[in-house]
């Protein structure tokens, strides 16, 4: 069966408004999540009202995967999950927390391959990727167990493109693996 690999956008952009960049960011995501099999949890996002309002708010509010057409089957699948700013960590629920960053420190670096392995053994994992210029706070990067590096070189990536590659590069690794 293997474990559950879950993506998490954490708001490290403007914590008091949601911006057009929060809801497009969520809008690119929720196709590649829904294709790869990856589930997607948001991270101190601005939101106001119901779980199924703001669904319904995100997907009518872009044209990106459908019409959001994506973000509502992640919704209904239990796949799409929202959460405050961790103050004390991140929901055990998700998995073991891995923050993705183009500057792992060396003692918690761990591979794209070694953990879709990891993965496909059982292990579930929360992939945490920061949304805006300043990338995760310290904080969170201290708590998580694990940093992801993708490129193997330190490269580092825009936003949309860690959207875009991280889903697909894991799924790929559990796969072939």
């Amino acid at each position: 069966m293997g474990g559950r690999i879950t993506l998490g956008l954490y708001n490290s952009y403007d914590a008091a408004r949601l911006h057009d960049i929060h809801k497009r960011s969520i809008a690119r995501a929720a196709p590649v999540c829904y294709a790869f099999e990856v589930n997607l949890a948001l991270f101190g996002f601005p939101f106001e009202g119901s779980f199924s309002s703001i669904v319904e708010e995100l997907a009518s509010d872009t044209t990106i995967g459908e019409g959001g057409r994506y973000l509502k089957l992640l919704a209904s699948k239990g796949r799409l999950n929202i959460f405050e700013f961790p103050r004390r960590g991140f929901p055990p629920q998700l998995g073991e927390v891995v923050a993705a960053t183009s500057k792992p420190a060396q003692e918690k670096h761990i591979s794209p391959r070694e953990l879709a392995a990891r993965a496909k053994r059982g292990k579930s994992f929360l992939v945490v990727m920061g949304l805006g210029r300043r990338g995760l706070p310290k904080e969170v990067l201290s708590m998580a167990r694990h940093h992801l590096e993708l490129s193997g070189k330190a490269v580092p990536f825009e936003t949309c493109t860690v959207i875009g590659m991280l889903p697909a590069l894991l799924h790929a690794y559990k796969e072939v693996e």
